[in-house]
């Protein structure tokens, strides 16, 4: 006799309970952040958040460079020292801040400058997340689920910290959902995100292997174009400036950062370094992770598969096969989990990985605080059953009813 496990089904209205966790925790957090704050200023940043931060604390270096970009740029905060002695004495921080985005950055943050700092803030925060709404719901995601994006722990995150989680994900989600209908502006789209290179690395093996040639010239021209202008606006030495010191700062960040970075980087690299091993042997790890990564990326898009599957191996991928990304870019998983949801031959071992994964930005970080490295163990447990997914139900070029390629309609055109 021979028993097969079975998990229990879930119930029927468990995501809208977690959806109403979900606004729960948004609600909450954002009431605490500012009950427990300082009044905060209007026009200019100041350290009026808990914790000694300014409100909104990443968004503090959007609206500096926002500033610096109607004037000679930021090439002088490169600098580490020089960069936060100017904060100490403008905004008064006393935690450290690095200048890490790519020069051409400029070119879409500068009306952020001209405005009062908390209003910036507000319009930051409410603009990307509406952004990143209305590009999920072009990018397939029914009406009726967009609250389970919209109130993701991942949404809260990037909220608070001030991050451009929500227009990383919105340039994502828009070029993988413009690849067959709109080509050229998927290219332009990714172009775009080189601003936010980790979340685009896997994206050239992609494009070559499904041959979006049209796609790739896009791509690289308005990547040309957007440094191009950069250089001209702000002289050729911003580059080289950035290639000679924020990429080593980048590096020994990575290497040497600690404390909140711990809880909330998702990769293999940290998830080694938290549970005790040295930087050399967290490359190790790290590298056998990305590589595993790559090779599952490379065999999903091989030939043509199940879209939604494929898109989920892809965004799943990205996140383990950099070393760097943190819990606030993870609002792009939303997207592909809602999809996920609408199919309709999930098993209860399929909608449990989707929830973990959907609460996974927050459960890490209470994870880490007792040394579990929890992001990379589900990432790696929700790609494994994705491509036991695939394997399962191949799709042939010929064999594709039109409700199962769903409305992404994503399809490799090369490969058969």
């Amino acid at each position: 006799m021979t028993y097969k496990l079975t998990l229990p089904a879930p119930r029927d209205d468990i995501y809208s309970i977690i959806t109403v966790a979900g606004l729960s925790l948004f609600l909450s957090v954002e009431l605490a952040y500012f009950l427990l704050s300082d009044p905060p200023s209007f026009h200019m940043p100041s350290v009026d958040a808990f914790g000694g931060t300014a409100i909104g604390r990443d968004f503090l270096n959007t609206w500096m460079g926002g500033r610096s970009a109607l004037a000679e740029g930021p090439a002088a905060w490169f600098d580490f020292r020089v960069y936060n002695n100017l904060l100490s004495e403008l905004v008064g921080v006393t935690e450290s801040y690095f200048w890490s985005y790519p020069p051409h950055i400029l070119l879409f943050i500068w009306p952020f400058g001209l405005m009062p700092y908390l209003l910036a803030f507000a319009l930051w925060t409410v603009l990307g997340l509406a952004l990143f709404v209305y590009v999920a719901s072009m990018g397939g995601v029914e009406r009726k689920h967009l609250l389970f994006i919209a109130f993701a722990p991942a949404v809260t995150i990037n909220a608070i910290i001030g991050q451009n989680g929500f227009f990383a994900a919105a340039l994502l989600i828009g070029g993988l959902a413009n690849l067959d209908r709109r080509p050229v502006l998927s290219g332009v789209l990714f172009g775009i995100l080189t601003i936010k290179p980790q979340l685009g690395l896997l994206l050239p093996l992609v494009l070559v292997m499904t041959g979006r040639w049209r796609t790739i010239l896009a791509a690289a021209t308005t990547t040309m174009v957007l440094v191009s202008a950069t250089a001209w606006l702000y002289g050729a030495d911003i580059w080289t400036a950035y290639l000679r010191q924020v990429v080593p700062q980048q590096h020994y960040l990575q290497e040497h950062g600690a404390d909140m970075l711990f809880l909330q980087i998702p990769s293999a690299f940290y998830a080694a370094r938290l549970v005790g091993l040295s930087s050399a042997s967290a490359w190790v790890v790290q590298g056998l992770v990305s590589a595993a990564a790559v090779a599952a990326v490379t065999w999903t898009f091989w030939h043509r598969r199940e879209p939604v599957l494929s898109m989920a191996v892809l965004i799943t991928a990205t996140f383990l096969v950099t070393p760097y990304s943190l819990n606030y870019d993870m609002v792009v998983l939303g997207w592909i989990l809602a999809l996920l949801r609408q199919r309709q031959s999930n098993e209860p071992a399929d909608h449990y990985l989707i929830i973990a994964v959907w609460l996974l930005p927050v459960a890490m970080m209470l994870a880490g605080l007792i040394y579990v490295p929890l992001a990379v163990l589900v990432l790696l447990a929700f790609a494994v059953r994705l491509l036991w997914q695939l394997a399962r139900s191949e799709v042939s070029r010929d064999g594709v009813a039109p409700a199962q390629l769903g409305p992404l309609g994503f399809c490799s055109p090369s490969r058969k």
